[in-house]
């Protein structure tokens, strides 16, 4: 069987009894063109009634860029704070007239260049670094942007790399206003996520050095590393995240008698179970709403040849706080 015929502007031109200018001044909201509210509506009936959905391909060649933005997604789980903040920047991207797209997935399985030469994006983005020589190659074919999310070690100067860092901050700086002198770190046990742990660990020595254990999800190893903590005079522990620090509150229950009296624990994501947590979990929240409003800018920003905002961080990153610390 035959597939279906593409449904084209010309169609959409006959149906509304217009001609294909017409058809792309209004669809495309194009300025200076003076067409009537009555012939507008017809229009854009017509393209509802036909289905229509104006090819990409045809679009880039006719404005001179696409309206893609590519977002390249490393090989590690989509948690709750990450899920949030690619549902947010769709929508702000969306309100721009750019599309989002991302790409989840090793670039070990496929090449960079391939991807974003496939979709010929106005923007790329990726939550890990880039080399130079692939940032050079994405300018040079006309990529208006392209922003690595997070960096590696020394590299300065990424979107994401200062909210982490301060999401450990506010971490440290709530236990060290409590009293708590002497501080544990939980790593993740999940290497996939030390591009996360990196920074957020970096934000907690700022207070100085805490004791660090990595910290699976499973109460016994967790019981194991609680103790040693308590051995080491630690009071407060900065987790990974709110899953992590879920093993160490089992951890400790796990100890039973045994268990530091006070021990002082707090996360990062504020996910549902963490106030239904024993106790209940004190935890960092990001506001993934200001932070996609704030990437969409600089993407529209930097699309149109401006210079993007900075971050505002003042309101970024807060602590809510609850029973475990």
């Amino acid at each position: 069987m035959p597939e279906p015929r593409r449904i084209t502007s010309a169609d959409v031109a006959r149906r509304a009894g217009v001609s294909r200018a017409t058809v792309s001044y209004v669809l495309n909201a194009t300025p200076g063109q003076s067409i009537s509210p009555a012939t507008r509506s017809r229009v854009l009936e017509a393209a509802a009634g036909l289905g229509y959905a104006p090819s990409a391909a045809a679009r880039t060649l006719r404005t001179g860029r696409s309206d893609v933005v590519l977002c390249l997604l490393p090989d590690w789980p989509i948690g709750n704070e990450v899920g949030n903040l690619l549902g947010n920047l769709s929508t702000e991207l969306a309100r721009a007239g750019l599309t989002f797209v991302a790409h989840p997935g090793s670039r070990a399985d496929r090449p960079i260049a391939e991807i974003w030469k496939a979709i010929t994006p106005a923007a790329v983005l990726s939550f890990s670094d880039f080399s130079d020589g692939e940032t050079e190659a994405m300018r040079a074919a006309g990529v208006a942007l392209v922003v690595a999310l997070l960096g590696r070690a020394g590299r300065h100067g990424r979107e994401l790399e200062v909210p982490q860092q301060l999401i450990g901050r506010r971490q440290a700086e709530h236990l060290c206003g409590a009293g708590h002198r002497r501080l544990g770190y939980a790593y993740p046990d999940d290497p996939r996520l030390q591009i996360f742990a990196e920074p957020r660990l970096s934000g907690v020595r700022a207070f100085g050095e805490p004791v660090v254990r990595t910290v699976p999800l499973d109460a016994g190893p967790a019981a194991d590393a609680v103790a040693r903590w308590c051995a080491d005079g630690v009071t407060g522990i900065c987790a990974y995240n709110d899953e992590v620090a879920l093993a160490v509150l089992a951890g400790a229950r796990r100890l039973g008698p045994g268990a530091p009296a006070g021990l002082a624990v707090i996360g990062v994501d504020d996910i549902p179970a963490a106030r239904l947590a024993v106790p209940p979990l004190t935890t960092v929240t990001t506001d993934q709403r200001m932070l996609a409003v704030h990437l969409a800018t600089t993407v529209v920003a930097a699309v149109g040849g401006r210079t993007g905002p900075p971050l505002p961080t003042d309101d970024l990153i807060r602590v809510v706080v609850r029973e475990s610390a």
